[in-house]
């Protein structure tokens, strides 16, 4: 039997409830019994995607935002959504130093240490309607042929 869970939060976009979100997607994972390094690249992407909703997506207006985390077998999913004002063109948002809020000093890496940190990222936008950013991570990937050399 394949093992599945999920959970799903919703909270307001107010910056100070990004490490809430950090924090409630670390826990939810830990089933999974991840490295100390899983754990803290799942929380930056989380906190990248979170931040770019609050941000670009509500403009610092307050709204919600969603969190869904899916586990199925140990490939951690997270999807952080909102109904903000969207992204006009993803390819262009997702490109290193790009930033539509150069004034505020946002770098533009947000999509890149997303992909970085995660094995997957997916992006859906519609200018108006809001984003969803899918983010998926296989956990323990690799640990095995560790445990097998260190014998």
């Amino acid at each position: 039997m394949r093992h599945t869970n999920e959970m799903e939060i919703r909270f307001e976009s107010r910056s100070e409830n990004e490490g809430f979100a950090r924090v409630a997607v670390a826990s939810f994972m830990t089933q999974l019994n991840p490295t100390v390094e899983e754990v803290a690249d799942v929380k930056t992407a989380v906190s990248e995607a979170v931040t770019n909703a609050i941000i670009h997506g509500y403009e610092n207006e307050i709204h919600k935002v969603s969190i869904r985390c899916t586990i199925f077998e140990n490939v951690f999913t997270v999807e952080v959504c909102d109904k903000g004002k969207g992204i006009e063109n993803v390819q262009e948002a997702m490109q290193p130093m790009y930033t539509t809020k150069p004034e505020q000093d946002r770098s533009g890496m947000g999509f890149a240490f997303m992909e970085a940190f995660m094995d997957s990222v997916e992006v859906e936008s519609e200018p108006g309607k809001g984003t969803r950013v899918k983010m998926k991570k296989t956990v323990g990937k690799g640990r095995e042929i560790w445990t097998t050399r260190s014998l």
